[in-house]
């Protein structure tokens, strides 16, 4: 949405994102020179702080390996320089974007260091979320098709005897649960869409639906195999998801508000 996605900036961390950030302004001293253009020192630095933070490991190896990736690639960039290709209208309508993408994150960094979330609007969030969860998890089958018309046959199939899970990996449009034979994860109704959660938590254990559930992604048929107790995981546990939260909102909020006040004509 926003080119660089929230998940990856909080999986930096502040501290992490800033000092990567940083380190693109840096002099500093001189990492190489090829035919006398010098290669700044701060370019590795950039490069093994975003390795560090993606958790790869910073050494000496690792290093000199990208030592030499980075003069390749002056040497490259100079050849094509010498042919003109800096002046080639796609190339430069290529730089103008990746200034952009590179603006774009520098203000979430910005956001993220000039907006901390606090601890009690954390555990407000978790509040939020421990209420949409609700206090019960579904174990469930289902097949997702395009027509309703579909959908009834299966029904019908299933009620006279075919396996349902055979149905779903001969026919389920659910990449994901379609080489499973249709079975989903222990989750909470909250986790699936409206119409789909609705109609899991209207099931009993055991049951199929009577009708096909529609749903954005087309028709399901869903059974309904046990319902557990839901253990919601302690606030120190995903405090940092939730973190991410409420900054994606924030942060969306904010621009927003930029973009109302922006002249676009």
């Amino acid at each position: 949405m926003y080119f660089i996605k929230f998940s990856q900036l909080t999986a930096l961390g502040i501290s992490g994102l800033i000092a990567v950030t940083a380190a693109q302004a840096q002099t500093g001293s001189t990492m190489a020179k090829v035919n006398g253009v010098a290669i700044p020192q701060s370019r590795i630095e950039f490069i093994m702080k975003a390795r560090a933070a993606q958790d790869q490991p910073d050494s000496p190896e690792a290093r000199k390996a990208l030592r030499e990736d980075l003069i390749t690639e002056e040497v490259i960039a100079q050849e094509a320089k010498k042919k003109g290709l800096d002046k080639d209208p796609d190339f430069v309508t290529q730089l103008e974007m990746a200034r952009q993408t590179a603006l774009v994150r520098a203000y979430q960094v910005d956001y993220i260091k000039n907006h901390p979330v606090s601890d009690e609007e954390l555990r407000k969030e978790y509040e939020t979320v421990k209420t949409q969860m609700g206090d019960k998890e579904y174990k469930a089958h289902h097949i997702l098709v395009a027509t309703e018309a579909e959908a009834k046959d299966i029904i019908a199939r299933i009620k006279k005897g075919t396996k349902l899970e055979k149905i779903a990996e001969e026919k389920s449009l659910d990449s994901g649960s379609k080489n499973k034979g249709g079975e989903l994860d222990w989750s909470p109704a909250a986790s699936y869409v409206q119409p789909f959660a609705e109609a899991l938590t209207k099931l009993t254990k055991g049951h199929l639906t009577e009708q096909p559930v529609k749903s954005p992604f087309g028709w399901h048929v869903i059974r309904l195999d046990d319902v557990r107790p839901l253990k919601v995981p302690p606030f120190e546990e995903i405090k940092q998801n939730l973190a991410q939260r409420v900054l994606q909102r924030q942060f969306a909020a904010s621009v927003g508000d930029l973009r109302s006040k922006a002249k676009v004509e």
